[in-house]
């Protein structure tokens, strides 16, 4: 499931969820504590920051205690506790649910870093073992456009030899990108409209160029990504450094 689906999803079980199970409650809110009513709200938190995005868990810590003290606390049916122990139960409900989307959000993004590191380091390294091999530059060239696509989210890549310098927009060797002269705010502004160059270069020397063309509206993968989409593009300018100037397509 795609990231901003699972978010979406997870962010309107955040606002349904808690209401549906405190409701559930009702017909044994007198037979179980306080206490052990919250531990099971604090699991349907923990369920959706699994599922979503730190919004989305926060949501549901927000809710499962506005919820909680609606049906679960008295008076009843009112937004309001008039017990003590009550409120410190409701309050330690916001603490953890709270805390814990925090932890869930963290340690998927260190999966999601860790995975994504895996794949980039194969790439990297299928790569140069096409370059010492001795393939053409074309194999490489082609091989390069096809990662390229795949870790930028790009629709086309396209490859050009030579030294010819265009006004495209230029995914730099820092993994910033620049419009001209001068620097693009991915961040904010995403991918620059049309194709962006990303520069094949051995030792400084400009050998060619690949051709980049985003997919619009597409939100521009993190700076670890793009260097290591500078890495590929510089050992295809490797392999065309090794054989000399006889790619042209």
């Amino acid at each position: 499931m795609r990231n901003p689906l699972r978010n979406r999803i997870a962010l309107t079980a955040a606002l349904l969820a808690p209401p549906m199970v405190a409701s559930a409650l009702v017909p044994v809110r007198a037979h179980i504590s306080s206490a052990n009513l919250a531990l099971i709200l604090v699991v349907v938190v923990v369920a959706i920051a699994a599922l979503g995005n730190r919004a989305a868990g926060v949501v549901a810590a927000l809710s499962s205690a506005a919820w909680f003290d609606f049906f679960l606390t008295r008076p009843y049916q009112r937004f309001v506790i008039s017990d003590g122990d009550d409120i410190t139960t409701t309050l330690l409900l916001l603490a953890v649910g709270v805390a814990v989307s925090q932890l869930a959000s963290h340690a998927r993004k260190l999966q999601l870093v860790t995975v994504t590191n895996a794949a980039h380091l194969g790439r990297i390294h299928d790569t140069a073992s096409l370059v010492q091999s001795g393939a053409s530059p074309y194999a490489v060239a082609d091989q390069v456009s096809r990662q390229l696509v795949e870790i930028l989210g790009a629709r086309a890549c396209r490859f050009e030899y030579g030294t010819l310098l265009g006004r495209h927009p230029r995914l730099e060797q820092d993994g910033s990108v620049t419009v001209g002269r001068v620097w693009w705010d991915l961040d904010k502004d995403g991918w620059p409209s049309g194709e962006i160059e990303l520069r094949a270069c051995v030792g400084g020397r400009y050998l060619g160029r690949f051709m980049l063309l985003p997919d619009p509206g597409a939100t521009p993968p993190p700076v670890q990504t793009r260097l290591v989409a500078v890495s590929l593009a510089d050992q295809a300018g490797a392999a065309m450094d090794t054989t000399g100037p006889v790619l042209d397509y």
